[in-house]
């Protein structure tokens, strides 16, 4: 009973004060072993995979039933890869496969372990804003990021491979689906989010150094594309699963 509640039972929604997306590229035969079977990764001209760090300042959490006073505020940090899954009916689904998530508070995780499959856990996260730039960093994840205040005239990564931003924003994230492989009932579980007011605006990367990435051992990862978004409605529907491979 336990281990169905993590399916996402019921509908959840929270209002994103911002969200500061930072996707890298990276060769596609790196992050293919990342992923289960049941997905394909959302490549680029048949050569990049992306994999993205999402930071995102949430206010109001909650399930979406409840009145407002039961809404929490979470900032929270998640390690994504781009995905693309085929359904029962031949559809194919753009999306994202979790490899890693972070909260500022362990009431965050305690709930995210139960409901979710994503593997919360609590971290330090600080925020601060100065000078136009705000910087995001962790002692005990051992991550930062420097960011410039957004401007629509802000250049691509040096090295990215994308030849516009307009090419870019199509891995900007979030994608409507979120997918998770639940191994022992061979099935594939579907969370669908509904967004409203998504315009990602070009934001500027100072620095930025993510342990954990670096501990995926990838070669050839570059700094793809960073967004930021603000002020987004948004919210996440009940769980749905179907069978794979039979």
């Amino acid at each position: 009973m336990f281990y169905h509640l993590k399916n996402h039972p019921f509908p959840v929604e929270a209002y994103f004060e911002s969200s500061i997306v930072l996707t890298f590229a990276v060769p596609k035969e790196e992050l293919e072993p990342l992923i289960p079977a049941c997905l394909d990764l959302d490549l680029y001209n048949d050569q990049w995979a992306f994999i993205a760090v999402a930071m995102v300042d949430t206010k109001g959490l909650k399930p979406k039933a409840l009145p407002s006073i039961f809404g929490n505020d979470f900032f929270l940090v998640g390690y994504r890869v781009f995905v693309k899954y085929i359904n029962k009916k031949g559809k194919r689904l753009r999306g994202l496969y979790i490899l890693k998530s972070e909260t500022n508070k362990r009431k965050m995780e305690w709930l995210g372990c139960i409901f979710t499959h994503y593997n919360y856990s609590t971290t330090d996260i600080q925020q601060v804003c100065q000078h136009q730039k705000t910087e995001i960093k962790s002692k005990k994840s051992d991550f930062s990021v420097l960011l410039s205040d957004a401007s629509p005239d802000i250049s691509l990564p040096q090295d990215s491979p994308f030849p516009d931003w307009k090419a870019a924003r199509r891995y900007a994230g979030p994608l409507p689906f979120t997918f998770t492989f639940l191994s022992p009932s061979q099935e594939v579980l579907i969370i669908e989010g509904v967004r409203q007011n998504w315009v990602p605006q070009p934001i500027e990367v100072v620095h930025h150094h993510f342990s954990y990435i670096e501990s995926l051992g990838l070669k050839g990862t570059k700094l793809a594309n960073a967004f930021i978004i603000k002020d987004v409605p948004y919210h996440w529907k009940k769980g749905r699963t179907e069978s794979w491979g039979k």
